[in-house]
């Protein structure tokens, strides 16, 4: 959890807070793990959260390092490039017994690769995965802050994988994997024994993998307001209705309505209700 600095003003952010908000506003019983400095950009996220109705029990409080930050450029509303500031309070998560006392108790864990790239956090992340629940890993890479060997560990631990058009790309220099998307999540789904593997593929929409299955939808088209947090909103309303043992065509079709609703907001956790999303979906998919 951090905020996003922009040319003209900070917002609320990073990938793990947008889908635990997500997810809260869908109605799910959200803990999110994280670490915020003992300052007033950290108080003010903690606020920021509390107004969600966010369950901050695992939530730490750093005295040393600052509350996270990122630097944004979004003059390309397409492709928003970050620098994300370090060293900071959420590279030192700490183990606990309320993380593991929790961890033993849920359904699902959804994690990333960015919360591994110190060593401290990564040790906590990887002591939580060893909890044996279903793992959605929204592997969100972030150059420099990856190895093949650290995306190795981390899908192995995974059931779930998400990732974008620009991340199966990667992975495929990484993995030799097919040029071809569908015969690459084959691949990369046989590799490592992932239940489903989903790909977002920007305004064309989003795809799954699932049991030697491609199951594709268009998207819906609308004018973007910026793309932040518009993936993690697509997460969250793939993980509610994932829980919720709907079928693959279902999922998509909300994940990629409450995508493209985010997208129509400036940041990344907007304040929407069901009739926003029925908007979205009332209106006809991408050709």
């Amino acid at each position: 959890m951090l905020w996003d600095v922009f040319p003209k003003e900070s917002i609320a952010g990073g990938a793990p807070m947008n889908v635990a908000l997500h997810l809260q506003h869908l109605g799910l019983d959200v803990k999110m793990i994280s670490k915020v400095g003992d300052d007033k950009p950290g108080r003010k996220l903690l606020a920021f959260t509390e107004k969600y109705g966010l369950n901050q029990e695992l939530i730490q409080v750093d005295k040393e390092y600052p509350t996270g930050s990122v630097i944004v450029d979004d003059q390309d509303k397409e492709n928003i490039k970050y620098e994300i500031v370090k060293p900071v309070a959420w590279d030192h998560i700490q183990w606990t017994e309320d993380i593991e006392k929790v961890a033993r108790n849920v359904n699902a864990i959804i994690f990333g690769s960015l919360a591994a790239r110190e060593e401290e956090s990564k040790e906590t992340l990887f002591k939580l995965l060893e909890t044996p629940v279903l793992k959605i890993l929204d592997i969100n890479l972030r150059p420099p802050y990856y190895t093949a060997d650290l995306l190795d560990r981390l899908m192995t631990k995974a059931d779930i994988l998400k990732i974008n058009e620009d991340e199966l790309t990667l992975l495929a220099n990484f993995y030799d994997l097919p040029n071809q998307m569908d015969a690459a999540l084959e691949k990369l789904s046989e590799l490592f024994s992932f239940e489903l593997v989903c790909i977002t593929l920007g305004s064309k929409g989003a795809a799954i993998y699932q049991e030697g299955e491609i199951i594709k939808h268009p998207g819906y088209p609308v004018k973007v307001q910026d793309t932040v947090g518009s993936g993690d909103a697509f997460l969250a309303g793939f993980v509610s209705k994932y829980l919720a043992k709907e079928s693959p065509e279902k999922i998509l079709d909300f994940a990629c309505a409450l995508g493209a609703l985010v997208a129509t907001f400036n940041g990344g956790t907007p304040q929407y209700n069901d009739e926003d999303i029925a908007a979205i979906k009332s209106s006809e998919p991408s050709e």
